[in-house]
């Protein structure tokens, strides 16, 4: 069979005698090209099984960037006995062996020691007994909604649950990455837990004061600092951490906020009480980060004085929800609750706290309710006098 040339420098076709794809006869295409000086040909297969110039050209192209850069597969059998060995491994790799020699040394220079610190716990107690003999290949929606079963008998919280599924997405897309896992993710077929694990409390103005003058009075001025700026300005603890002090602007009376959970900057505005801290803090340090480890570094977390000094005010006591305890966080929840309480609108509430969407924001609204009454009587009052006539029209 002759060979024939093609518009693609470096691909050529023979024609099958006899065997017809469709209303032509079949084609067999194959790439020439110089490896080490010599002039090497490889053959691609039949049109009737997919191929065709254009993708033949596509394949020569990535060998030839694979031998310009000196690294990869640089021959078509040196590609087919990769995908051999890649074919072999997804079908012995365990979900176990690719968390703990894959993984976790990748995760571990992206991410946060905290978080680390999660996903080993969770990977421990719930992943590797449940999943970890399971080879990647094999792995299904059946087997996580088994995980979600034995969470959820153990009474573990939705958001634990959620949280334990985000990291198996996580470890199947990284694999997915690497080429040592084919198909669709089996957790975008998992439905997360529908119960509400968001957190509602928030601190009555008294509660708020007696928890700032018992951290003054205990002598823990910084997390006295921290907690008056998440309360009076919705600060979350790690932009409370990342705050340096070229971002307090005195003159306008406001703290830029970047690279916040949303990715989007945002501004906040001084109270007074804000602004005399501001000043007492600058009156010692005026550069660097507002909060600071004594060596200098970034805060990692919200010391344990925190938890110390709600629990001996009791402001815990008796509470059994989780949802309902109050932790850091739950300042930035008596931020907004207080706004929505003293008439503050849900669309404005959003843009300080920096949420991404009004519906994230719509947990407030029950707050809202007496300023919805009060509306409703408003319109009542500027139709008195009138008669039914005169409203309807």
């Amino acid at each position: 069979m002759k060979w024939h040339n093609t518009q693609y420098p470096g691909v050529r076709y023979r024609t099958h005698p006899t065997r017809k794809n469709g209303v032509k006869f079949d084609q067999y295409f194959s790439i020439r090209y110089h490896l080490n000086g010599r002039l090497k040909e490889e053959g691609l297969g039949w049109a009737s099984k997919g191929m065709s110039a254009q993708k033949a050209s596509l394949q020569l192209g990535e060998l030839k960037e694979a031998q310009r850069l000196g690294k990869g597969a640089q021959t078509l059998a040196e590609q087919r006995a990769q995908a051999k060995r890649d074919a072999e491994t997804r079908e012995s790799l365990t979900f176990s062996s690719f968390f703990n020699e894959t993984y976790l040394p990748l995760a571990e220079a992206d991410k946060t020691k905290g978080t680390m610190v999660r996903e080993r716990s969770l990977f421990k107690q719930w992943l590797e007994p449940n999943l970890g003999g399971i080879t990647l290949s094999r792995l299904s929606p059946l087997d996580l909604e088994r995980l979600k079963k034995k969470m959820t008998d153990a009474e573990q919280s939705p958001r634990s649950i959620t949280y334990a599924l985000a990291l198996v997405r996580q470890v199947i897309n990284r694999a997915k990455g690497m080429n040592l896992f084919e198909g669709d993710n089996p957790v975008n077929k998992v439905r997360k837990p529908s119960k509400d694990n968001r957190r509602m409390r928030f601190l009555s103005h008294s509660e708020a004061a007696r928890l700032l003058n018992e951290l003054l009075a205990g002598g823990y001025y910084d997390i006295h600092d921290m907690t008056l700026l998440s309360l009076y300005c919705g600060l979350r603890a790690g932009e409370i951490f990342s705050l340096p002090w070229d971002c307090i602007d005195f003159d306008r009376g406001q703290i830029l906020i970047r690279d916040t959970k949303s990715g989007r900057n945002r501004i906040a505005y001084m109270t007074g009480p804000v602004r005399e801290m501001l000043l007492r803090r600058q009156a010692t340090a005026s550069e660097g980060l507002l909060f600071q480890k004594p060596d200098g570094g970034r805060i990692g977390q919200i010391p344990h004085t925190f938890i110390w000094t709600v629990d001996k005010l009791g402001l815990n006591k008796g509470v059994a929800d989780r949802r309902d305890k109050v932790v850091f966080h739950t300042l930035r929840h008596t931020f907004a609750s207080w706004l929505v309480e003293s008439g503050v609108d849900l669309y404005t509430v959003k843009t300080l706290l920096g949420h991404q969407t009004l519906a994230m924001t719509e947990r407030y609204s029950h707050l809202s309710q007496g300023t919805l009454q009060q509306a409703v009587a408003k319109l009542s009052q500027s139709k008195e006098g009138k008669s039914a006539k005169e409203i309807v029209a």
